[in-house]
């Protein structure tokens, strides 16, 4: 079960959070809140764009249910003017490891590699309570208003 929020900053910045248990289906969701999310800022998201979000989400999320300690993990968006911002939050501290990628037994090692790829900056940040990891990623322009 997931809950969410959506906040507009006066500067026309907007905020969501969701919270997810840890099951499987925790990267669904966050795909959905997240395109749900982008779908209703303006100026919009390039589609190009949005899919490189979703599959950051779908990616960091993923990673957390399959590797992190806790029940519970969280979402949470930012759009700004020329970027959108992706924190996963778990109560694990360890942080993603690097491994190399599993070509012929498809057990992965592919994620961390692309999440850093499609993301203008990476930052993992841990304390007491666990880590979030921040990837910013880049919002280009509007889409056309045919």
């Amino acid at each position: 079960m997931r809950t969410q929020q959506m906040h507009t900053d006066s500067d026309s910045s907007a905020h969501e959070g969701v919270a997810l248990s840890k099951r499987p289906e925790a990267a669904a969701d966050a795909r959905l809140a997240a395109r749900d999310f982008m779908n209703r800022l303006h100026p919009a998201v390039e589609e190009q764009d949005a899919a490189s979000v979703e599959l950051v989400v779908s990616e960091l999320v993923t990673n957390t249910v399959r590797h992190a300690r806790g029940s519970r993990c969280s979402l949470r968006l930012q759009a700004r003017a020329d970027s959108i911002v992706v924190a996963v939050s778990d109560a694990d501290r360890r942080p993603p490891h690097e491994r190399s990628p599993d070509m012929s037994n498809g057990t992965g090692g592919f994620g961390w590699p692309m999440v850093r790829h499609l993301s203008r900056s990476v930052a993992v940040t841990a304390g007491p309570g666990g880590k979030t990891i921040h990837a910013t990623l880049p919002r280009s322009g509007v889409r056309g208003s045919e």
